[in-house]
């Protein structure tokens, strides 16, 4: 399937109600799950990660598949080894791709029963869930939060707890602080000092829990305000102080020309004038924004140097090598010599021919490569329904932008 997307106006007035948070939902879930007592979660993200995730939940079958949903996968694996029972753990043919060996010996170090059910080191995994142990790990900061993540959710469950003793610099830490600050908001203390996170045997205490908006999701509605020659845009339900890093949104483009502001209930975006022609950024903290600021910066020919992006080759695709492809379609370059630091130069050619973006089964590439419509006399985007992972109402809310989204194929 192909979307044709184009924008004859290059105006946009609009109030967008934004998804909630799947990062958010996902962790409820299992928190949830972990708890002595229900809870209702209202405004339970709808993307698919975490209506797979909930799904999951429900234990009715020994194997579950929980498809390209890679948060939901690590979480699961951590959660089903204190589960009883026999389970088989599996995905898609991408997420069989996604190293999970880093959780799994972390898992048995605490004494799970875990194997692998094909090839070492990735799904499908086959889980013997019972009672864990628990006790002292060590555990690589460099490879995913996710891992640490679904870790800590478990360790107040452990017989000794957790101290989790983090290896190397923590990548996309506040991803950690959120999984630690929603354990605590249902009574779960921790401590944090240095490398090293400790959870004593606890119990979960059940209350209801509101999700807030989605700030990754947001960020494109960013470019779009960048691009659009005259726009007014309402962004509904995110949170002034949210637990999400990806808040950073509104610091990184602050710099890039985009004005931000919270008069509630909505967050205000406003055009502020010519932005700077050079943008240096780590991306350590939030590397889900790395895309979006990429194509920004490529359609306003704005000079970038780009860090902290060592988990991006481990995504939904390798994000690199995508980002390199698909910036080159419309004449910019993407390019490193050392995999720490990424150079981006050029500006949109808006004289090429009409670019089809493919979007390597990854949600945030669609996303991101969306708004150049705005630029470009128009824009077609490969097997689009990506976005459900995330935002299944993206197309839509572009449409109330203005946006003409059109099936050709």
């Amino acid at each position: 399937m192909q979307y044709k997307i184009t924008h004859h106006t290059k105006t946009i007035n609009a109030t967008i109600d934004l998804p909630t948070s799947k990062s958010i939902s996902n962790r409820l879930l299992i928190i949830r799950a972990l708890c002595q007592q229900n809870f209702t979660i209202h405004k339970l993200a709808t993307a698919d990660d975490s209506q797979l995730l909930l799904k999951a939940l429900n234990f009715n079958e020994a194997k579950i598949d929980v498809g390209a949903a890679g948060t939901s996968s690590r979480f699961l694996t951590a959660l089903l080894a204190i589960t009883k029972g026999n389970w088989y753990l599996c995905g898609t043919e991408r997420l069989h791709k996604r190293p999970i060996e880093t959780l799994v010996n972390a898992l048995i170090n605490l004494g799970a029963d875990i194997t692998y059910a094909k090839k070492e080191g990735y799904l499908p995994l086959n889980i013997n869930g019972k009672m864990l142990e628990g006790g002292k790990i060590n555990i690589a900061g460099t490879i995913s939060s996710q891992f640490i993540s679904a870790l800590l959710m478990i360790a107040p469950t452990l017989k000794k707890g957790l101290q989790l003793n983090i290896k190397g610099n923590l990548v996309s830490t506040p991803y950690v602080q959120m999984t630690l600050k929603l354990m605590q908001n249902f009574g779960i203390a921790h401590t944090w000092e240095d490398h090293q996170i400790t959870i004593a045997p606890q119990q979960y205490k059940a209350k209801d829990y509101t999700v807030e908006a989605d700030w990754s999701a947001a960020s494109y509605f960013f470019t779009i305000a960048a691009l659009a020659k005259q726009s007014k845009l309402l962004l509904n339900g995110l949170f002034e102080n949210s637990v999400q890093g990806d808040q950073q949104i509104q610091q990184i483009t602050d710099q890039l020309g985009i004005k931000s502001f919270f008069m509630k209930p909505y967050l205000h975006l406003i055009k502020a004038g010519p932005s700077n022609n050079k943008f240096i950024f780590d991306f350590t903290e939030c590397p889900d924004l790395a895309q979006t600021v990429a194509v920004y910066c490529a359609a306003l020919g704005i000079g970038a140097q780009f860090t902290g992006l060592q988990t991006l080759r481990r995504k939904e695709t390798d994000r690199i090598a995508a980002l390199q492809n698909e910036l080159a379609k419309i004449g910019v370059s993407f390019t490193s010599t050392d995999e720490i630091h990424f150079e981006l130069s050029g500006k949109a050619d808006l004289n090429l021919p009409t670019p089809t973006f493919e979007t390597y089964e990854d949600h945030r590439m669609a996303m991101a490569f969306a708004p150049l419509a705005l630029i470009l006399p128009e824009i077609i985007i490969e097997d689009p329904m990506v976005v459900s992972k995330s935002y299944p109402n993206f197309y839509k809310d572009l449409e109330k932008m203005g946006f003409e989204v059109a099936e050709i194929s």
